[in-house]
């Protein structure tokens, strides 16, 4: 490998990282173009953390012999159990706490394979191993997010020349900013995922966050709340609050999402989604499929959690359908993207009846009526009431019974 091939692969590296290629498809194509320039890796490693709720970070991983191994993998919290006793006895957190960037060892020469994974790299032929930390500035990280770890390996003999050494030494920093943008991209993808919704966040991403912007929408409208929730907060050992509202709003989250809709905001013990479809139909019908996943899960939940002497509950849930204003509202300097409008209301106080009927689930007339005439056979009166704040009287309905 000559400087012509270096200036080749560094041009290579700029422009597939501007082009924001995944971080698996950087790895495995510089090390194919690495052998092919001359530089005979056997294997290749990088690993970089991330900002996720579950995910402490990646690796991504490449090999050219005959051992079947995934490309990509996450990995979990790196300071507990044995996780934790793997990674302190890696040569990645030993350079992290010397200070160092750089820790070679020429096993074929001789010299000693002092950690585990270098000693299963010897005992797999490799010649030389060559481990780099590549460090951010504080005012650059994000979460755990501080650096790009990697290591190289050779089955050469011999190992590494200088000139290969030299080459990796100004081709890996290359590839580790390639790696970090694309990692940026995907916490950014994750944030607004994780905090805004799935639909609202792309939005967000495609440039949605002028102050004002709405689109008028039609939707059907879910909002739900835990049964007797203030009392298990009063009753409740206060250890057992937190776990109890995660819980439960997994279980929630997760039958919304399974049916299409759309979660946009938490509020306490109370989610606000939306469903939308080709017809009003459509999203009145996903949106009372959501209600029959969520209410399978909650008892299953509460199965479990009663199993373990842990305190339980249920779920009441408002459906409505109307037209909403659905996009960014409030200051300039603080938006929240949402739905607002009447309807909104109207499905909050529909939920809220749930308590003064003792029904778990209410629908309104407009929702009712929007569903096929074979799904609105499932659906009973439980007569006409008037709903705080909101200027007319509305016929309400829920599940048969009998059908439960």
């Amino acid at each position: 490998m000559d400087a012509a091939d270096i200036d080749r692969l560094l041009d290579w590296i700029v422009r597939r990282g501007l082009a924001g290629i995944s971080e698996a498809d950087l790895v495995r194509t510089f090390c194919e173009k690495v052998n092919a320039a001359g530089l005979a890796l056997s294997r290749g490693l990088v690993l970089i953390d991330t900002l996720h709720p579950v995910h402490e970070g990646t690796v991504f991983r490449w090999r050219n012999d005959d051992v079947a191994e995934e490309p990509t993998a996450r990995y979990g919290p790196s300071n507990e159990g044995e996780i934790a006793e793997s990674w302190q006895r890696s040569p990645f957190f030993h350079l992290l706490q010397t200070g160092a960037e750089e820790l070679r060892r020429r096993v074929g020469a001789g010299e000693p394979a002092d950690f585990s994974v270098i000693e299963e790299a010897r005992a797999n032929g490799a010649t030389d191993y060559v481990v780099f930390v590549h460090r951010f500035a504080a005012e650059a990280t994000i979460g755990d997010m501080d650096c790009v770890y990697s290591s190289w390996v050779t089955r050469a003999p011999g190992g590494f020349d200088d000139t290969h050494l030299a080459a990796l030494r100004r081709l890996v920093p290359a590839l580790g900013l390639a790696i970090k943008g694309a990692a940026l991209a995907r916490v950014a993808d994750t944030l607004v995922e994780v905090y805004l919704g799935r639909d609202a966040g792309r939005r967000v991403l495609e440039g949605r966050i002028r102050r004002g912007v709405a689109d008028r929408i039609e939707a059907a409208l879910w909002f739900s709340d835990l049964r007797g929730f203030t009392t298990i907060t009063d009753t409740a050992p206060p250890g057992e609050i937190i776990p109890l509202l995660n819980d439960y709003a997994e279980a929630v989250i997760t039958g919304i999402h399974e049916a299409g809709g759309d979660v946009l905001k938490l509020i306490g013990d109370g989610t606000l989604a939306v469903f939308r479809g080709d017809t009003p139909s459509d999203a009145c019908r996903r949106a009372l499929r959501a209600e029959g996943i969520v209410r399978r899960r909650v008892a299953e939940l509460n199965e479990r959690r009663r199993a373990e002497e842990r305190p339980t509950t249920g779920v009441y849930v408002g459906l409505h359908l109307g037209e909403v204003f659905y996009g960014n509202i409030g200051s300039v300097d603080r938006l929240d993207f949402t739905v607002v409008g009447p309807a909104v209301n109207e499905a909050s106080r529909i939920a809220s009846m749930c308590r003064s009927v003792d029904r778990p689930v209410l629908v309104s007339s407009g929702f009712a009526a929007a569903l096929p005439a074979g799904e609105r056979g499932g659906l009973v009166s439980v007569g006409r009431y008037a709903l705080r704040g909101v200027g007319h009287a509305e016929e309400l309905f829920t599940l048969d019974p009998a059908l439960l």
